[in-house]
């Protein structure tokens, strides 16, 4: 799954509010040419979403984000995510995860959890918040110790279509996530095919780094 996850540059972080958009807006995605999503466990539609775009399109790479408790955790591996993702870095989490041999990308701000991260065997980390955390400077420096590790990171909070090559330019970075892809409001206004070309032009932009 790692292999795999390591071939998409771009992952959109989504926040469902309702699971009756998940359908529709996993689809628009795809026709966008994305076949990878995050969900965040952030609202008590997460759990249903997930599932129902696990159902609908068993073709997409389905992860859950934001996984901060145990329960979210043992949601996930119930629903059957391709992989976990949360905004820091607990050992608990992150062993339950490899103990249900699914893929976990736990987050990190500082050298200490990076290397925290690494003895966990965690090979792909979330730098997060990377805009507020100093950006592509900031994972410069801090990646630099660690490229002969084969550690990669994945830069989401901040990124935008205008900024997101700076992130992608860098070798230690395999992929960035964003929430710009779909926003809350735009799945709220069911802006399905607006949300179809803001995917393609991301991935357009991908392609040249």
């Amino acid at each position: 799954m790692l292999n795999e996850l390591l071939k998409r540059p771009v992952i959109p972080v989504i926040v469902i509010d309702h699971a009756d958009d998940a359908v529709p807006l996993a689809e628009a995605l795809l026709k966008g040419g994305m076949d990878v999503i995050e969900v965040t466990c952030r609202t008590p539609a997460a759990a249903e979403s997930l599932r129902r775009i696990k159902n609908a399109f068993p073709e997409m790479m389905v992860g859950a984000g934001t996984v901060v408790t145990l329960d979210q955790a043992k949601m996930c591996i119930d629903v059957g995510v391709s992989f976990g993702l949360a905004p820091g870095l607990n050992p608990d989490t992150v062993r339950f995860f490899q103990q249900n041999n699914t893929l976990f990308i736990p987050g990190v701000m500082t050298p200490s959890e990076i290397e925290q991260g690494l003895s966990l065997g965690c090979k792909m980390l979330k730098f997060f918040p990377a805009g507020a955390a100093g950006g592509v400077n900031m994972l410069k420096n801090l990646a630099a110790p660690y490229a002969s590790y084969g550690v990669k990171f994945c830069p989401t909070g901040g990124i935008s279509l205008e900024n997101m090559l700076e992130y992608l330019s860098l070798p230690i970075v395999s992929a960035i996530g964003g929430s710009w892809l779909a926003t809350q409001k735009q799945i709220a206004g069911k802006e399905w095919d607006v949300i179809t070309e803001q995917v393609k032009a991301s991935l357009v932009k991908a392609a040249i780094r």
